[in-house]
């Protein structure tokens, strides 16, 4: 594949970026910087950055999908491989792309498609990854500092430098690729899953719910224990049923 990988001492968002510089990648690549000035995340939520303490990279897909909807689940994955391989930590994805370690979220993935002007179908894909790389936790707002972590620990100890880590995601990300298209990375994402089997509260659209996550299919899907299936939302809360 022709893998185009640009680093950017500073950027707005490196999705936007990328959006508006498309020419630039060949069917899939990346944008990465460490000090990105107004970032988001799902649901428009804003990213908080701490200048150069965080790690931001877009991975561009200008190839046709068979199966975009798991697009998100796959990257996640990526992530986590990526994290393992280097820094050994080990964390659980919570449906359907946030990371966590030791309960607190990590790393925050934002996938949008980029649609063609005169169809208005999408034509291109990109995957924006936030991680709160060097962050000390005292340094997170009092409002988040409950649900927010930091590998800054891990990474400190590693001596393993943020550009090894992108090299290392990058190779994760489209050796993936290579096999995206049978979905054959799904039995490991469940695997790395925090809320199958769990009671969950979810959110779709301002409205609650909840229910019992029986499994998460190969479509990406949320399967209740009711045989209800969800394709998008956020699940809020998580509750052990032991």
């Amino acid at each position: 594949m022709n893998e185009s990988v640009i680093y950017l001492p500073e950027v707005d968002s490196t999705n936007l970026w990328a959006k508006h510089n498309l020419d630039k990648f060949g069917p899939i690549g990346a944008v990465y910087t460490t000090h990105q000035t107004a970032g988001r995340g799902r649901l428009g939520r804003s990213w908080l950055d701490a200048p150069h303490k965080g790690l931001y990279y877009t991975a561009v897909i200008r190839t046709d999908l068979v199966q975009p909807a798991t697009l998100p689940l796959f990257a996640s994955l990526a992530v986590c491989d990526a994290l393992r391989e280097r820094y050994r930590i080990d964390c659980q994805i919570k449906w359907p792309n946030d990371l966590l370690l030791n309960g607190k979220k990590i790393v925050g993935i934002l996938t949008e498609g980029v649609a063609d002007l005169e169809t208005q179908l999408i034509k291109h894909v990109i995957v924006g990854t936030g991680i709160n790389y060097l962050t000390d936790p005292s340094e997170f707002p009092e409002e988040i500092r409950q649900r927010a972590g930091s590998i800054r620990r891990y990474t400190l100890d590693s001596g393993v430098s943020r550009n090894a880590f992108i090299a290392n995601y990058l190779n994760e990300f489209f050796s993936l690729y290579k096999n995206y298209k049978a979905a054959s990375f799904m039995d490991e994402y469940r695997a790395h899953s925090n809320t199958i089997g769990k009671d969950v509260t979810i959110n779709r659209s301002g409205q609650t719910s909840e229910g019992h996550v029986a499994t998460i299919d190969n479509q990406g899907r949320l399967v209740l224990s009711s045989g209800e299936t969800l394709s998008s939302g956020e699940v809020t809360k998580i509750r052990s049923t032991d």
